[in-house]
C-alpha cells in the first residue's frame, strides 16, 4: 500500500517510503521546510474514503471516514462520522466517533458523540456527558509510540 505524506506545502505529497529521500517539488523559501506540517493544515480522511492500514503524519489529522489499522498524529480529531479500528496515537485526540481499539496520548477529550471500546492512556482525560466508554483508563506519564 503507498500512503501519501504531505510536506509543509499543502500541495507537496509524496508517497510515503520515498518522504525521506524527496525534496521539495515547489519553490518557497527555506523557513518552510525547516519544520515539516508547521504551517500546513490538518491532513483529511474524508467520510467517502475507507482507508486500511497505518497512517502517519508529523501535523494534525482530521478523520471523517473510515479507518482500519493504527494512527498517528500531533492532533487527531475523529469526526462524529468516523469509524476507527485500531489504535490512535498523537499529543491530543479528539474523539467525536467510533474506535474499537486503544487511545494513546498526552491530552484525550470524548465528546458527547464518542464511542470509545478500548483502554485509553492518557495524562488528562475528559469525557463529556453523553459519551460512551467500555474499557479501562490508565494514566501515564510519558507518550508512548508504538
Amino acid at each position: 500500500m503507498s500512503v501519501l505524506a504531505r510536506s509543509s506545502n499543502d500541495s507537496d505529497y509524496v508517497a510515503a517510503d520515498q518522504a525521506k529521500d524527496s525534496q521539495s517539488v515547489t519553490s518557497g523559501s527555506p523557513e518552510q521546510h525547516h519544520h515539516p506540517g508547521s504551517n500546513a493544515g490538518p491532513s483529511l480522511i474524508s467520510a467517502a474514503l475507507i482507508v486500511t492500514g497505518q497512517l502517519e503524519s508529523a501535523g494534525d489529522i482530521q478523520i471523517d471516514g473510515k479507518v482500519e489499522g493504527d494512527i498517528h498524529g500531533r492532533m487527531v480529531r475523529i469526526g462524529s462520522g468516523a469509524v476507527i479500528k485500531g489504535t490512535v496515537f498523537g499529543e491530543g485526540v479528539e474523539l467525536a466517533g467510533t474506535i474499537d481499539g486503544k487511545i494513546e496520548a498526552r491530552a484525550v477529550v470524548l465528546t458527547t458523540t464518542a464511542r470509545m471500546s478500548g483502554d485509553i492512556f492518557h495524562q488528562s482525560l475528559q469525557i463529556d456527558k453523553g459519551a460512551f466508554f467500555d474499557g479501562i483508563s490508565r494514566p501515564h506519564h510519558k507518550h508512548k509510540r508504538a
